[in-house]
């Protein structure tokens, strides 16, 4: 099995994480929105979760964003992690390639 991830592929899912948890609150809100013809609607239980549920919306959309943001800020380290291994593995090839005897290798008459 062979894992081949490009070196912008952490980068662009952190950039779209990004967008996403600008918009995740922005979505809960406009659900609320929508299901405000319902309001008044419900009795007893139904009624009782349902004012519920829209007097949560922020602290929702909050966790939400809290959430993903998280998510997001563990993206961003990978890259990190990702970005400096892929540097410190080029730079210790041309370390080692400076070093190597090339001329042991030769096969032509001497």
């Amino acid at each position: 099995m062979k894992f081949d991830m490009g070196s912008q592929t952490l980068s662009t899912l952190t950039q779209q994480t990004g967008t996403s948890n600008e918009d995740l609150g922005q979505l809960v809100r406009s659900l609320v929105d929508a299901v405000a013809p319902l309001e008044g609607k419900f009795n007893g239980q139904g009624r009782v979760r349902f004012d519920e549920f829209k007097h949560r919306t922020d602290v929702v959309a909050s966790e939400l964003n809290t959430s993903l943001g998280i998510i997001l800020q563990g993206q961003s380290e990978m890259d990190i992690a990702f970005q400096t291994g892929d540097q410190e593995s080029a730079d210790n090839a041309t370390q080692q390639q400076g070093s190597a005897a090339f001329d042991a290798a030769r096969f032509g008459g001497r």
